[in-house]
């Protein structure tokens, strides 16, 4: 079947495998689907899958369910990791003959860590033991998926050999699917790749599971990161798309992706590898994130090496733990993380930690922050995007959106400035302005952002290449030493209030409480009120707007007056609320 241009005809989610080795996780993907996952020939010959195998399922509402068959055994769970970094949901296997075992706890931790909630859990191998010790194990995996993360929908009884309970299982897993939301769609493509080959006639082939965003046919894409030493994405043309074995004209978020590419030899590509947009990403060695021990971990010190497992990808990483000498085991934690190889990475995405040494798993992750700019001793990091913002001072939108995912509109040119950054480089601008006189300052002697600012202060032209204040604005001095401190007016001795009120009227300052302030200081810091009201809730005091603006109460006080008499906030009690005009001004940002 070939599907055209438009969303994919019928629904598709996928699901992983998971259970300890030999439970029977392949047997009843095979009774399932009718496909072998196990394609290897020593997986054939040992009768242990070892690595990923793949198949896929068409429920009784027409829905396509992809299956990811995963290895059991603790020596491939690195190969389990790769095959369950971007599944929606889970298939969990326990054996009624066995119960619940080492492995189980692994692959269960695994999924908690990478933040799978949806599963279905089967108790296989059910015609080999007695109906005691079948309800027996029934209750052990339910009692102890309801202690984790994990939300089964249900706990089914089933022997592949018989099919006794495939029936029953088929229910639960379109219950699965109704309870799982589909991959989102933002844009942003990502194909983790598994599997790199050649085929006669065709050339290079890779497999992986596609998030963030479609991929069609004809799109020019690289892989990321390229070869070392340089990394460089190594650029790449999809000349064919299938979805488990059919053909598509584009491929969407969360399905099972064979791609075809031009480009590249399958020599050059390997798993761990991402097939992705270059110019949307920024492929990082450093990054930030929250830390979670696994409570059977030891105790993680200050330093140390460890393994770093991503969709994927796995490699040695660095892990230095921020504020903290020691991470307890089962602890939650803040880190900075060093890699040897450049990953394109976003605020958000999960990853495991592994002791490369003991072979096992002792925790995992979020990422916070991709490429700090802060040392170590004083980085907070978080997921919002006014911080990035503000420990880099400005940031051009584009790489704003690399580094967070988030597209925002800029505040000045093509940069999101922060409020202490713009207020500072206005004052400088204004100095230099006045020191060049009528001569005016050269605008090729201005960085970008600069001279954005320039062409966007009141009263200054450019003329000539040049930029020039008005020869009032240039000697008034009240005006000038407002600029100095925008959100500490200067004190009013030694200046004619009547001048100043006059200045009122002409709109170049704004009289609120008998002190007088700069027009884009006052719109600063209205803009700075409205992220505050947006991002920590639907009301702010007095005292937190006076904290996110580093000035005194009097001048809050002041600016939050005239806030109320234009309509930009209402006084609720000892809070203010969003009045009408900013309410009206954050609807329309949000739409």
């Amino acid at each position: 079947m070939t599907v055209g241009p438009g969303r994919q005809e019928r629904p598709y989610r996928l699901v992983a495998t998971a259970g300890h080795v030999d439970h029977g996780k392949s047997t009843l993907v095979r009774a399932l689907t009718g496909t072998d996952p196990d394609r290897l020939r020593e997986e054939k010959r040992r009768g242990l899958t070892i690595d990923l195998g793949f198949a896929s399922l068409e429920l009784a509402s027409g829905a396509v369910l992809g299956v990811v068959d995963v290895p059991g055994h603790a020596r491939f769970l690195k190969n389990m990791v790769a095959g369950v970094g971007a599944v929606d949901a889970c298939l969990f296997v326990v054996a009624a003959t066995e119960g619940w075992r080492a492995q189980s706890e692994e692959h269960l931790g695994v999924l908690e860590l990478l933040g799978v909630e949806a599963a279905v859990a089967a108790v296989t191998k059910a015609d080999q033991v007695d109906e005691e010790r079948l309800g027996t194990v029934l209750g052990e995996v339910g009692d102890r998926l309801d202690k984790s993360a994990l939300e089964p929908v249900a706990v089914v009884a089933v022997d592949s050999v018989s099919r006794r309970g495939l029936g029953a299982l088929l229910v639960a897993l379109e219950q699965l699917f109704s309870a799982t939301p589909a991959a989102a769609d933002l844009g942003r493509p990502r194909l983790f790749i598994d599997r790199s080959f050649s085929v006669r006639g065709a050339g290079t082939v890779v497999t992986g599971t596609l998030t963030g965003g479609s991929i069609g046919l004809g799109d020019y894409l690289a892989v990321l990161p390229g070869r070392p030493p340089s990394f460089a994405p190594l650029p790449v043309r999809v000349r064919r798309l299938q979805v488990h074995g059919e053909e598509r004209d584009r491929a969407w978020p969360g399905q099972r992706v064979a791609a075809n590419l031009a480009g590249a030899e399958a020599a050059e590509l390997s798993r761990g590898q991402v097939l992705a947009e270059a110019s949307q990403w920024e492929p990082t060695r450093l990054f930030d994130a929250s830390v979670q021990l696994l409570e059977t971990a030891a105790p993680l010190a200050a330093r140390g090496n460890r393994q770093l497992h991503f969709a994927t990808a796995h490699h040695p990483v660095r892990v230095r733990l921020l504020r903290a000498s020691e991470l307890p085991p089962g602890g939650r934690g803040l880190a900075r993380l060093h890699l040897e190889t450049p990953l394109p990475l976003l605020p958000g995405d999960r990853f495991i930690l592994r002791d490369g040494g003991r072979q096992e798993t002792i925790g995992g992750g979020e990422v916070l922050d991709v490429q700090p700019v802060l040392r170590a001793k004083s980085a907070r990091p978080d997921r919002s995007v006014e911080r990035v913002v503000a420990e880099r001072g400005f940031v051009e939108v584009g790489l704003l959106e690399r580094l967070t995912g988030v597209a925002r509109q800029p505040d000045v040119g093509r940069y999101a400035v922060a409020l202490a950054e713009r207020a500072r480089r206005e004052e400088q601008l204004r100095a230099l302005l006045a020191a060049a006189g009528t001569l005016g300052l050269p605008a090729a002697e201005l960085d970008d952002l600069d001279r954005a600012l320039a062409g966007e202060l009141e009263g200054v032209e450019l003329r000539a290449g040049r930029y020039r204040l008005p020869a009032g604005d240039a000697t008034h001095r009240y005006l000038a030493a407002s600029r100095r401190t925008p959100l500490s007016p200067p004190a009013l001795e030694g200046h004619s209030l009547a001048e100043l009120r006059d200045l009122a009227r002409q709109g170049q300052l704004v009289d609120s409480e008998g002190l007088f302030f700069l027009p884009e200081a006052v719109a600063a810091a209205e803009r700075a009120l409205a992220e505050q009201l947006r991002s920590e809730g639907a009301t702010v005091t007095v005292s937190q707007f006076r904290q996110r603006l580093s000035t005194s109460r009097k001048v809050a006080l002041a600016l939050l007056a005239h806030f109320d008499s234009v309509g930009v906030t209402r006084r609720r009690g000892e809070s203010r609320v969003a009045g009408p005009a900013l309410a009206r001004r954050l609807s329309d940002e949000e739409r």
